[in-house]
C-alpha cells in the first residue's frame, strides 16, 4: 500500500519533469535563454528558484524510502547550474526508485513515523498519514513549482506535458485530432 502511494507516483511525476527540462531546453536554445538562466529563475523573490526546486523534488521523492523502509538515499547537496545537472539529479532518484522493491516500505499503515525539521520542529504521525499528509504534498509542491517557474519563464507546456505518463493510459481512437 505505501510503496503503491510514492515510489511509481514519484516515478511518473519525475519522468514528466525530466521531459518538460528537456523542451525548455530546447525551447530556450530557440528563444536565447540561457541555463543559467533557467536554473536561477523564480516565480517569487522569497521563492527557491528551479534548480532548487528540482533538487528538492528529488530529495523529497526518496525521503519516505529513509524514513520508511530505512533505505540509503543520496544526498543532493548543492543546486545544478544547468539543465545537464539537473537531469542527473533525476536520473540518480529515479535510479534509487527503481530499486526499492514492493514490500520495503511495509504494509502497516499506523506504524510511528517521526522526523524533525532543521528549524527543530518534531512530528509525531502514523506512517500513512506521514505519505497523505506529509510526503505527497511536499514532493508535489516543488514538482508543481518547478513547472510553474519553467512556465513563467515562457516554455510552451500544458497539463498533457505535467502528467505525460497518463498517455499510457489512453484509449486508443480517442485523442482529439491535431
Amino acid at each position: 500500500m505505501l510503496y503503491d502511494l510514492t515510489v511509481p507516483a514519484y516515478q511518473n511525476g519525475l519522468r514528466a519533469l525530466s521531459g518538460e527540462l528537456s523542451r525548455a531546453r530546447t525551447w530556450g536554445e530557440q528563444n536565447g535563454i540561457g541555463e543559467l538562466q533557467f536554473a536561477v529563475a523564480r516565480l517569487a523573490p522569497d521563492m527557491f528558484p528551479l534548480a532548487s526546486q528540482i533538487r528538492f523534488t528529488c530529495i523529497q521523492a526518496l525521503q519516505p524510502l529513509a524514513r520508511l523502509a530505512d533505505v540509503d538515499v543520496p544526498e543532493f547537496a548543492d543546486d545544478a547550474t544547468d539543465f545537464a545537472g539537473m537531469q542527473d539529479q533525476i536520473a540518480v532518484a529515479l535510479a534509487v526508485l527503481d530499486t526499492v522493491d514492493h514490500g520495503a516500505l511495509g504494509d502497516d499503515g499506523d506504524r510511528s513515523v517521526s522526523f524533525t525539521l532543521p528549524n527543530g520542529m518534531i512530528f509525531d504521525m502514523r506512517a500513512f498519514d506521514y505519505v497523505r499528509d506529509w510526503a505527497q504534498p511536499q514532493f508535489y509542491f516543488h514538482r508543481t513549482a518547478a513547472y510553474a517557474v519553467l512556465r513563467h519563464m515562457g516554455v510552451p507546456l500544458g497539463k498533457a506535458d505535467y502528467v505525460s505518463y497518463m498517455m499510457r493510459y489512453l484509449r486508443p481512437g480517442t485523442a482529439p485530432a491535431a
